[in-house]
């Protein structure tokens, strides 16, 4: 009750600033009282509970202790007096403080420091913090030995002084309660559109801290008055409505307080995005000629931010795609480019534009630019020409996705190809790399370089370079944190950060800037205070910025003044120690500034001497130890502010040693050993082994490692190593040990096997087809080195290879040799394995990658060849040369071609790798004229040899002459079979491939004709399909493959009458033992028919595959029967002038007499049903072969497609 009493009388009568009386001389301060601030009644509750807890006897110590305190009215006495002397040292502080605003611990803290010296001090409070049992406070008396009533009494004091400074001030930050702000949301820029008016942009902020913490903003520098009605404050975002561009755009940020400290975010900028009209004046019409490279130009408008592009065609939405390659829309400019032109691209082309901002996008569009395409009958082809070139030198951001822009003009539409000319093209790029933008994603610094764009077709080549520069924003390195510093020490923080530009690094404490001045020390990226003192306490930023960003790290320093106190780290209380070793006794209080540390045992002063150390750091070592030392040992420690103590007792044990040691081992790789380890130790304690390889600790435990624990006794701690390799050779080391000491032997393992990698590969005196390697020996593994294999990889395969050499076997001391057979301008790497008896060990670390040096050609292009084109040219082909014979730069081809008949060489130059043909126009070649034509390759090194000779001819050109005597023969009603003499070579100009037939109706014009065209050289064809009794106009023509020569005299021809379209009706058969006789009623042509001369007669026996045909003038027929009860299939037609008349399908069995028949127009269906389930599968089977061997017997062109066609049918039908 006196406590809560106490703390919530301090808030109604003592709160508020105090002033002294004007008439104060006396002993007893007089106080005026001063209105409260508004603290809450949690907080007093809170500290009234804390000075009930601070008065119950079991945190004073002893009950006997307690009970000499005295009685309830001393101790209440005790606590007034208190109250008055704390009301005293706070009207002094107040005449201190002289209107600065300072927390009250900071205060009294000044006046006691200065009487130090003087006179013993009343009271310190360092910064005060809360556990959760005790104030951590700090205490001593008015002089030396107080008694325990007065420490009592200065304990309640201090109590006091705790809950009138929460009365007073509250601004005091608690150790162990309190956190200063940590950033958890930090603004970000905002891009708002210009000219929304009733809108709102929110600037995010929150920070994490206790107390929670306050928040203000700035811009420009400036405070954010919260209360004008534009700004509000949300938590800690501010919501600015309606923004407008002049007045609240620039540089926003946050500031976060609490009682610990002030933070400041990142600056936030708030900026206006903007796309004004397109003018509205017309664009000027353009005209490009077929075939030729062209550009529109977009002109946006003003705008911000950046745009993207898009073309549209005459109406909206066509917008352009992406054709072969021929346009390219520039994301830089914003124009449109168009490859080589064609005539189809005539029309109104409109630049479309769009901004992206973060609220809304908008879009326009220009007035339209027309073009207009010429069109040209030979378009001319143009070698390619870049005119989107990408800059000299490009700025990439680090993180970023980086591209470049190339796009060049050129006839046929060049191809594009992007590579690094001082290194490889990163993978990342992927099918960028082949088209008009390369895109690099997360630009690295490895990205950084000369990159090469190239544009190439058949008419040549064009190139061009830039360089990526690769910057950075600032990166943290190195930043401080929390720290927690005795008063009067020295601070030392440090902060580095990369980035490109190098950035600069400034520092803040709670949110104001830091200079070299008094005390504080700043020299760029490190920061230095001396003699601290509380009020250097708070938030701590160290900001590094470059012209890409800004970047904080913050850290809380807290200035700590405090007694000797060892709850947290006290002396332990038991310390084992082995005889003959030696201990370690720490003592580590927790104390500011730092205490005077020295060990007693008993009542003796330990003092350094042969056997007893103690250190000014307050360890104490006892070396040699015996029985004799055992005992309690304590530390104390006193500072200015305290004094306090901890004590433990050293028990002394037996020591432990290794009775058996390991010893020295040599096995080879793969083979298994046991390395034996026993010792002797105090029973009373447990004993464990562990092992080391090279002073790193081995994992017995893993069933599946190479090592293991054997099992034995306890005093046994043997190691069994499985499979021993390589990298298990050293020193091994057997440590036994208990709780108190351990001892420990060692011994060495040798494992012999393959070498290891030879060092130090380099590459000297590189030639075009050789280079020399040096290396250093490696490691021999205790087995003398044999030879040394030299492996290589190349570009071009990245497998590694064995590589010949000089001298061919490398001697197991050599330490250099030469690499032959290599190719010319070709990327090498190079390894060297080194082998001895036990085998090939692991290969060298790979060599710097070389490039041979240039080299003439040495070999022709094969594939020589060509032919074809148009009228007047000569084609020549041949295939491109592969990487590996280029053997240099400036590579092309040189041809060598002339008639057969002329003494002299026309030489030309292709200069691109990449060609394939070259086109040669004169319009004085003849026809299919012979060429010898010889190639060689050519790089800046020289020429190659030419190939053999290939003799290639020019374009042909349409045969001249037609062919003669035409004869035409009507067949049937529907085929025609014509007729010729073929033409002569010599008037072919060029391989006659053939002859084409035309033919058309006697009233039709010819250019209607039908064509049928021969396969070869045939002078004789079959026209077929034709209409009956019509009459036709034929003519032939001859051609090649430049097209068909003139025509031949036109002759006529009329085909036959048709044949009945009538079958044979009234079939019917008759068996006679063996045999079966088919009738069938004659069939009588019409008019318009050709008349019958006879009957075909188609049949097969069951089971057979092959159809006779038997040709009769008669309207019967006599057939053997097939033996075991079989049947016949047959097929009667008749046949005339005019073909084979309708066809009538019958099925003859031997079992009944009875007609079975399938009709082709009519038939019932129950008998088709009858007839399926007598005949079945080898039915249909005869039914197929009868079909075959009519359309084969047909005076018509046999076509397979048309006999499965027409079969179908009649399966269906059947």
């Amino acid at each position: 009750m006196l406590a809560a009493y106490m703390a919530f009388g301090l808030r109604s009568r003592y709160c508020g600033q105090m002033r002294p009386d004007p008439g104060y001389r006396t002993r007893s301060p007089h106080v005026v009282p001063q209105p409260c601030p508004a603290i809450s009644d949690e907080m007093f509750a809170y500290l009234g509970e804390t000075l009930i807890r601070g008065v119950r006897k079991e945190e004073w110590g002893s009950a006997a202790a307690y009970e000499r305190h005295g009685t309830t009215e001393g101790r209440r006495a005790h606590v007034q007096a208190g109250v008055w002397v704390i009301l005293l040292l706070f009207w002094k502080c107040r005449r201190e403080q002289e209107g600065v605003q300072i927390g009250q611990d900071q205060c009294l803290l000044r006046m006691i420091n200065r009487k130090q010296h003087t006179s013993p001090p009343l009271l310190v409070t360092t910064p005060i913090s809360l556990s959760s049992s005790l104030p951590a406070v700090a205490l001593i008396g008015f002089g030396p030995g107080p008694s325990v009533r007065m420490g009592h009494m200065l304990f309640l004091l201090n109590l006091g002084t705790l809950a009138l400074c929460y009365a007073v001030g509250g601004d005091v930050c608690i150790t162990g309660h309190d956190t200063g702000p940590v950033f958890e949301e930090q603004p970000s820029g905002v891009i708002y559109p210009e000219g929304l008016s009733n809108g709102k942009v929110t600037l995010n902020c929150q920070a994490r801290a206790s107390p929670a913490a306050l928040y203000r903003w700035r811009v420009n520098g400036t405070d954010v008055v919260v209360g004008d009605p534009r700004y509000t404050l949300v938590a800690g975002n501010l919501v600015i409505s309606g923004p407008q561009s002049g007045r609240d755009g620039g540089s926003y940020q946050c500031l976060a307080s609490n009682r610990c400290g002030t933070i400041v975010s990142r600056a936030a900028n708030l900026k206006f995005g903007y796309l004004h009209d397109f003018p509205g004046d017309g664009r000027s019409p353009q005209s490009a000629h077929e075939g030729a490279g062209t550009f529109l130009a977009c002109q946006p408008p003003a705008h911000y931010p950046a745009l993207s592009y898009r073309w549209y065609i005459n109406d909206f939405p066509n917008f352009l795609k992406s054709d072969g390659g021929r346009w390219f829309i520039s994301q830089v400019t914003g124009n449109l480019y168009l490859a080589k032109a064609e005539p189809n691209d005539t029309g109104n082309y409109f630049c479309f534009t769009t901004i992206n901002m973060d609220h809304s996008t908008k879009s326009t569009f220009s007035k339209p630019s027309q073009l207009t395409v010429q069109p040209d009958a030979n378009p001319r082809k143009s070698a390619p020409a870049i005119k989107v070139r990408f800059q000299t030198e490009t700025y990439a951001l680090a993180g970023q996705n980086t591209n470049l822009e190339c796009f060049a003009y050129g006839n046929p539409v060049p191809k594009l190809r992007w590579r690094k000319v001082d290194g490889l093209l990163p993978s990342k790029a992927g099918a960028s790399a082949e088209g008009p933008i390369l895109t690099l994603p997360g630009i690295t610094f490895d990205d950084e370089g000369v990159y090469e764009c190239e544009a190439y077709n058949s008419e040549g080549r064009d190139t061009h370079q830039g360089r990526i520069i690769v910057q950075a924003q600032p990166d943290w390195l190195q930043v401080m944190s929390d720290s927690e510093v005795e008063i009067s020490s020295e601070l030392h923080w440090n902060c580095v950060a990369a980035g490109k530009p190098r950035p600069s690094i400034r520092w803040l404490r709670n949110g104001q800037a830091l200079i070299t001045q008094d005390r504080v020390e700043v020299n760029v990226g490190r920061l230095k205070v001396v003699n601290l003192a509380l009020e250097d306490s708070g938030m701590y930023q160290c900001v590094a910025e470059n012209k890409h960003g800004t970047i904080y790290s913050n850290a809380e320093l807290r200035v700590q003044v405090q007694a000797p106190d060892f709850r947290s780290n006290p002396v332990r209380r038991l310390i084992p120690a082995a005889r003959g070793g030696q201990v370690m006794m720490e003592c580590r209080p927790r104390a500011a500034p730092k205490p005077t540390l020295f060990w007693s045992r008993g009542t003796e002063l330990l003092t350094n001497s042969t056997r007893v150390t103690v250190t000014p750091d307050g360890i104490l070592w006892i070396h040699n130890i015996s029985r004799a030392d055992e005992g309690k040992y304590t530390c104390f420690a006193e500072n200015y502010l305290g004094k306090a103590n901890s004590t433990g007792h050293l028990s002394v044990r037996d020591a432990t040693k290794i009775t058996l040691a390991p010893s020295n081992a040599d096995i080879n790789q793969g083979e298994n050993v046991t390395l034996q380890c026993h010792a002797s130790h105090d029973p009373t304690m447990d004993l464990t082994f562990t092992w080391a390889l090279n002073g790193a600790l081995l994992d017995l435990e893993n069933p599946a490692g190479p090592y293991h624990r054997v099992e034995g006794k306890e005093t046994i701690g043997d190691l069994l190593i499985v499979n021993g390799q390589l990298s298990q050779a050293g020193t091994y080391s057997c440590t036994a040990q208990t709780v108190v000491d351990s001892a420990s032997a060692s011994a060495k393992l040798v494992v012999r096997g393959p070498p290891g990698p030879p060092g130090g590969l380099v590459v000297k005196n590189v030639a075009e087809t050789s280079v020399e390697l040096r290396w250093s020996r490696g490691y021999d593994n205790h087995s003398p080195i044999g030879k040394y294999l030299i492996m290589s990889r190349s570009t071009l395969s990245p497998g590694w290879k064995r590589m010949r050499t000089v001298p061919p076997t490398i001697e197991g001391n050599a330490e250099s040799a030469r690499v032959i057979g290599l190719l010319p301008w070709m990327d090498y790497e190079f390894q060297v394995i080194a082998s001895n008896i036990l085998g090939s060990g692991e290969p060298s670390m790979s060599s710097q990658t070389v490039r041979t040096q240039q080299a003439a050609p040495t070999v022709a292009p094969s594939g020589l060849g060509g032919g074809g084109g148009d009228r007047n040219e000569l084609i020549i082909t041949w295939t491109p040369m592969a990487r590996e014979y280029q053997n240099g730069d400036s590579f092309g081809y040189v041809l060598a071609f002339r008639k057969s008949d002329s003494p002299g060489w026309i030489v030309e130059r292709v200069p691109n790798v990449e060609s394939s043909r070259y086109v040669y126009s004169n319009q004085n070649l003849s026809p299919y004229c012979p060429f010898e034509v010889k190639i060689r390759a050519y790089n800046r090194k020289g020429e190659g040899p030419f190939s053999q000779i290939a003799v290639v001819h020019s374009a042909e050109d349409a045969p001249t002459v037609a062919p003669s005597r035409i004869n035409a023969t009507a067949l049937t009603a529907f085929d025609v079979q014509v007729s010729w003499e073929p033409v002569q070579h010599p008037s072919t100009n060029g391989i006659l491939r053939g002859y084409e037939i035309r033919y058309w109706r006697q009233h039709e014009r010819e250019a209607a004709a039908d064509r049928v065209r021969t396969a070869g050289l045939e002078t004789t064809a079959c026209v077929s399909g034709l209409r009956p009794n019509t009459r036709y106009h034929v003519t032939v023509l001859s051609y090649n493959s430049a097209g068909t020569g003139p025509a031949s005299p036109r002759t006529t021809v009329t085909t036959r009458k048709a044949p009945p379209n009538r079958a044979p009706a009234n079939v019917s058969w008759k068996t006679d033992g063996s045999w079966v006789t088919v009738r069938w009623d004659h069939v009588k042509a019409l008019d318009n028919e050709s008349a019958v001369l006879g009957y075909k007669v188609l049949y097969k026996h069951e089971g057979q595959s092959a159809l006779k045909v038997l040709d009769k003038g008669k309207t019967s027929v006599t057939l053997p029967l097939p033996k075991d009860n079989g049947y016949v299939v047959l097929e009667i037609r008749s046949w005339g002038k005019g073909g084979d008349g309708a066809a009538h399908e019958t099925i003859v069995s031997s079992d009944s007499g009875t007609e079975m028949m399938v009709q082709n127009r009519a038939g019932s269906l129950l008998f088709s049903h009858v007839c399926l389930l007598l005949t079945g599968t080898f039915a249909l089977t005869a039914l197929l072969d009868l079909e075959c061997e009519k359309y084969k017997s047909a005076r018509t062109r046999y076509s397979p497609e048309l006999f499965l066609c027409h079969w179908q049918r009649k399966v269906e039908r059947f």
